[in-house]
């Protein structure tokens, strides 16, 4: 966030080269952690991370990038693939008993969110509660900061579904990991990615499942209209 806050797609130099583009006179890679899957000596699944130098397409010159755009998705689309297949109830109320935008009651499994607000609290507010549920119980040893990775998921999430995340402000989340061992920040960062996943699939199936619903429709329609406008075959 700090390196390039308006990041929005980032590839190390080969990916840019194999699309077709190339990196602008002048401009400096960012580093990343990308995770990658190893084995242990015990035979048991670990997670490594590794530093990865990346630019943002911004830095990248794209007049022969052979990238096919995203596909745009309204606010709807975005808030209700949030909320689909849901674990916890998410209802409307008028007043809340503490101050932002939801409140989770974890024995009846409800989300209380507060009504009347714009798309990009409502998101962000919803998806802070999913990402502290999900991580709580997904993870055998909670965080250091069970508020903190759920709101960190939640900015990740924001990001990735281009939610205007403004109102997030992490400069104090370094502070949580101060005196914590590597493999600790490790597991802490651990878990803030997990719940972000967990969650992103969920609205990335929906979507995905919308979109292929969509194209049918529309591959349907021309069929449609063509049969209906051919002359009887007894004219022809």
């Amino acid at each position: 966030m700090v390196q390039k806050p308006e990041a929005t797609r980032i590839g190390d130099f080969d990916y840019w080269k194999e699309k077709g583009g190339f990196i602008r006179s002048g401009q400096s890679a960012f580093s990343i952690l990308e995770p990658h899957d190893y084995v242990k000596e015990d035979g048991s699944p670990g997670v490594g991370y590794n530093v990865k130098k990346v630019f943002d397409i911004s830095q990248v010159d794209t007049r022969k990038v052979r990238i096919n755009p995203p596909p745009e998705y309204s606010e709807r689309q975005i808030l209700g693939a949030l909320i689909s297949k849901s674990p916890l109830t998410i209802t409307g109320v008028d007043t809340l008993p503490h101050s932002g935008g939801a409140y989770t009651d974890h024995e009846t499994k409800t989300i209380s969110v507060l009504k009347g607000m714009e798309f990009s609290d409502l998101f962000s507010s919803v998806a802070k509660e999913l990402c502290y549920y999900e991580a709580d119980r997904n993870t055998a040893k909670m965080p250091v900061n069970p508020s903190l990775t759920g709101y960190c998921a939640a900015y990740m999430l924001c990001k990735k579904y281009g939610v205007d995340a403004q109102g997030f402000d992490l400069l104090r989340a370094p502070d949580v990991f101060n005196g914590l061992e590597p493999m600790e920040v490790k597991h802490e960062l651990s878990i803030i990615r997990d719940a972000a996943e967990i969650i992103a699939g969920r609205i990335s199936r929906q979507l995905s499942a919308e979109l292929k619903e969509a194209n049918k429709g529309a591959a349907e329609k021309p069929s449609r209209d063509l049969a209906q406008s051919a002359p009887p075959k007894e004219a022809r």
